[in-house]
């Protein structure tokens, strides 16, 4: 039956260039709300008089270098009676702004990841929570308490009405509630992510999860209620006045109203995932979604948008396209299905879904109680989980299939991406860790991949005998001992000793333990994993290239172009060549650098920034020699060689600057006062480095990557994990820029020698989303080390 209190729209705010991340009610003007995308930007809306009902953007924030993830309204104070506006960021900053200046009041800076959750409550009290595993409570500008216990991201804060209550919800699953910054109280039940928290009131709050569920929670502990409609993961929560009744969106394209506890209405978004959700006032909802626009939905009919405006959102929705390999309608046999007759039959309940055949086309169909009809809610590309015409997109990345698991009978299923590329007993053991499931079903797994993707299997490449850095040849025991590169180290080329590397045992073709010279021969046919010659990566990796005579002539040509106050006399170049000697030659035959020439090499580093790059290419070798290092890198001297370097490396500086000061903190890790000083002022030099990502420049980004690298070795066997957090922030955060295959195999070392054997990196590894962010190089053939590597990564992080 048509009912009075169903949700139509009432208008399409287009109001950004990327995904609309967060909505929240404003207190002032009366019906405003603010949005933030991943355009960077926040915007306050105002309802407007004209006939269309919609909003005008009132004021545009600007103030964070990245992605703007999450928002939050501070109540009013004497000081600023219309409230703040709190925003997150993916540069790990707060910034809270006014409602009427562009740039903000203030930012607040001490998170080391994103900031993905904002939550207001009294007396000015702000709760972050973010990627770096912790909640902190800020007030007066400054942050008070920094709340620690959850293992991965916290994905959801929320302050309670009670006076010192507060909760978080997180990537481990679990919701942890705290008092006076003490965790009081830790609830478990969901099986997945906890993305979005909601209070009902004192004693009472909601809390929605990528394992398709929504529960209901007492704050002593018990869960009283849960609720399944979606098919997908659920993002946001809102709650009416009432403290009954709730709405929801999520990657399933739908915002569902739950009335009494029933999913009582569902709308469908032409977007694939729904990110939020705000109650207006009045009454309406704002929700905001991955195509940029801010759609606003009414029940009140003197606010619904006009029946031309009604129809072209339902013909727009109508056009989406619905691929079965997402399995949300599940499998799809053509021959099966009925004709257009089918829809003269009513539907059941709200949002129910009906496919048609209409010759060789199948479409999709929703039953909208309000309006006593079936909608069409797209076509169905494809028509069969067998389909492989097309990729399917599925948590951000391109796969050829997404199956639907179904495991417990009435529970959410599963989703199983799967690229022909794969392995599909590795994906199937991926499978059944990620979702807790039984080993046993791991053949069973298996074969339902091989049998529905028609034999389209191709196993990891064969291993080679090509050495992972240099392309030389590496030992592989069975093969000549007339190799070329014969043991060559992966970074460098120079010959490592191999321990049992004479011996003549192991596994015939096999490829060699590089720590016990055993035999791990290993192919897509066996299901084992290749030996892992890729990392941990513990000792230092270095620039070592050098062309003495060219750069001390290129620093003579300079010279002589110099302006006079800058200008080098002959006995400085003399002693600079002959620092150069003794650092690049044979050490036993030249003569050790002398103090003189190190601090004539300091003083001629500060040479203006247009011609001093020979002198860095001078100490960029030279800090490799004990002595020089020692000099150097010592304590008072080091402080001052690293903001020094740092200067250099300004975003706004010379690449050739950029390059050569990175390389020269490379090669600071050769000697244990550089490897001291760099891990002391570790949360600098990384800072300042990981800004250098948006420089467009392939020689910069190896040079950033290697230092990330030098950096997780340094750190590997140790339990710092704020030093490992860093290491996997940046080095994440490069690979959204680096596109070099040299720079990005080498990132991914870093990342697997921070991961390898620490339980808690892994965690907070997979809270980054990590494994998704790399997973696009597992099938890099050219090189072929890349795939690899980022193979032995994935498996770290099962």
């Amino acid at each position: 039956m048509a009912s009075s209190s169903s949700y139509k729209l009432r208008c399409s705010i287009p109001g950004h260039e990327m995904d609309v991340r967060g909505l929240a009610a404003a207190v002032f003007p009366d019906g405003a709300f603010v949005s933030v995308s991943r355009d960077r930007t926040g915007r306050v809306w105002v309802p407007n008089s004209s006939p269309d009902k919609g909003f005008t953007e009132m004021h545009c924030m600007s103030g964070h270098s990245n992605f703007v993830s999450c928002v939050c309204i501070i109540a009013p104070t004497e000081t600023y009676p219309r409230g703040l506006v709190a925003t997150g960021g993916n540069d790990h900053n707060i910034c809270v702004f006014t409602l009427d200046q562009p740039q903000p009041l203030f930012t607040l800076q001490g998170h080391k990841n994103t900031v993905c959750t904002l939550s207001s409550g009294k007396f000015g009290t702000l709760l972050s929570g973010s990627w770096d595993t912790t909640a902190k409570v800020w007030l007066n500008e400054k942050c008070m308490m920094t709340l620690q216990g959850h293992s991965a991201a916290v994905w959801a804060v929320v302050i309670l009405p009670e006076q010192g209550l507060m909760l978080s919800g997180s990537a481990d699953k679990t919701i942890k509630l705290w008092k006076a910054g003490r965790c009081e109280r830790t609830f478990t039940g969901h099986e997945d992510c906890v993305r979005g928290l909601a209070v009902i009131s004192d004693i009472e709050f909601f809390s929605c999860s990528n394992d398709a569920s929504i529960r209901r929670w007492m704050v002593s502990g018990e869960c009283v209620q849960i609720y399944y409609s979606h098919t997908n993961y659920i993002y946001s929560l809102a709650v009416f006045p009432n403290s009954q009744d709730f709405v929801s969106t999520g990657e399933d394209r739908t915002l569902r109203i739950w009335r009494k506890g029933e999913c009582s209405q569902t709308i469908r978004l032409p977007a694939q995932s729904v990110w939020c959700c705000c109650l207006l006032p009045n009454g309406d909802i704002a929700v905001g979604a991955s195509d940029g626009i801010i759609r606003v939905f009414t029940e009140a009919e003197d606010r619904m948008a006009s029946p031309e405006d009604l129809q072209a959102f339902e013909d727009e929705l109508s056009k989406a396209t619905i691929d079965p390999k997402t399995g949300d309608l599940g499998d799809i046999k053509m021959e099966d299905l009925p004709g257009r007759e089918h829809l003269d039959e009513p539907g059941n309940r709200d949002g129910q879904t009906r496919l048609i055949k209409d010759g060789q086309k199948v479409e999709a169909y929703q039953w909208s109680v309000s309006d006593d009809r079936w909608m069409k809610i797209g076509d169905v590309v494809g028509g069969s989980n067998q389909q492989t015409s097309k990729t399917v997109m599925y948590e951000g990345k391109e796969y050829d299939y997404v199956f639907t698991i179904d495991v417990n009978e009435g529970g959410p299923s599963m989703k199983l991406p799967y690229n022909v590329s794969e392995d599909p007993w590795l994906t199937a053991h991926n499978f059944l860790q990620k979702n807790d499931l039984s080993p046993m079903f791991l053949d069973q797994v298996a074969n339902f991949i091989i049998e529905n993707t028609k034999g389209h299997v191709v196993g990891p490449a064969q291993p080679s005998g090509g050495d992972p850095f240099t392309g030389s040849g590496r030992y592989i025991p069975g093969a000549s001992d007339g190799r070329t590169g014969f043991g060559a180290d992966p970074f460098t080329g120079s010959g490592r000793y191999i321990p049992g590397s004479d011996a003549t045992t192991g596994a015939p073709g096999g490829v060699a333990d590089p720590f016990t010279g055993g035999g791990a021969y290993t192919s897509a046919a066996t299901r084992q994993t290749a030996t892992n010659i890729y990392f941990p990566k513990t000792d230092g990796v270095t620039f070592e290239q050098a062309n003495a005579t060219q750069i001390i002539a290129k620093l003579k040509e300079l010279n002589d172009g110099a302006p006079q106050k800058h200008k080098l006399s002959e006995e400085v170049l003399e002693s600079l060549d002959r620092l150069l000697v003794s650092v690049c030659g044979p050490s036993s035959s030249e003569q050790p650098p002398n103090l003189q020439q190190i601090n004539l090499l300091w003083k001629a580093s500060h040479w203006p920034e247009d011609i001093v790059f020979p002198v860095l290419d001078i100490m960029r070798l030279a800090v490799r020699h004990p002595q020089v290092n020692e000099s150097l890198c010592g304590e008072e001297e080091g402080v001052q060689l690293c903001n020094h370097l740092l200067s250099l490396m300004r975003p706004e500086g010379r690449p050739a600057n950029q390059m050569l000061a990175l390389r020269t903190l490379c090669n600071c890790f050769s000697g244990r006062h550089g490897r001291a000083l760099l891990l002391a002022q570790r949360e600098t030099v990384l800072s300042r480095a990981a800004d250098l990502a948006a420089v467009c420049n392939k020689n910069i980004h190896i040079a950033l990557a290697t230092l990330i690298l030098n950096y997780a070795g340094c750190l590997h066997g140790q339990s710092d994990l704020e030093a490992k957090a860093q290491c996997l922030s940046v080095a994440s955060t490069a690979l959204e820029s680096v596109q070099d295959k040299e720079a990005v195999f080498r990132l991914l070392v870093a990342l697997g020698t921070t991961l390898a054997s620490d339980h808690t990196a892994q965690d907070l590894a997979r809270s980054l989303g990590v494994n998704s962010q790399i997973s696009k190089y597992s099938s890099v053939s050219d090189p072929a080390k890349v795939g690899e590597c980022c193979q032995l990564v994935l498996k770290e992080l099962q």
